[in-house]
């Protein structure tokens, strides 16, 4: 029997990042459309997981990709419009019970691009 993998994701101004956590994963597929997502792997004892997401919004699929280490599987893809945040990232306005918000790694985007716009500013004046 397959289940979900506890997932965690957060919103960037040009990319979405998903982390699934399942420790010692092995036969690690992603596959990543344009308007969704489709994770499976086991675990060490052989458990199957699996998730498939309808995206809220469209992404590049082609400027996409996934990093697996001991502890999780990381995706990120790229949002096919840039500086529109995402309020979720399925594209139902439903929230199940493996997804979480990542508040570690969440942050307001306004105060980045204040910071960036200073720092180009201070740049441009020297």
């Amino acid at each position: 029997p397959r289940q979900p993998a506890k997932m965690l994701w957060y919103d960037r101004p040009r990319y979405v990042y998903l982390e699934f956590c399942v420790e010692d994963s092995r036969d690690v597929k992603v596959i990543i459309e344009d308007q969704r997502l489709v994770f499976s792997c086991k675990n060490a004892d052989g458990v199957e997981f699996y998730n498939e997401i309808n995206l809220y919004a469209r992404v590049n699929s082609k400027d996409s990709q996934e990093k697996r280490s001991d502890r999780s599987i990381t995706c990120f893809m790229r949002k096919w419009k840039e500086k529109v945040a995402w309020p979720r990232i399925t594209k139902e306005n439903i929230k199940p019970a493996w997804l979480s918000v990542d508040f570690d790694n969440w942050r307001d985007w306004e105060g980045d691009e204040e910071v960036e716009r200073a720092m180009v500013e201070q740049y441009a004046e020297v």
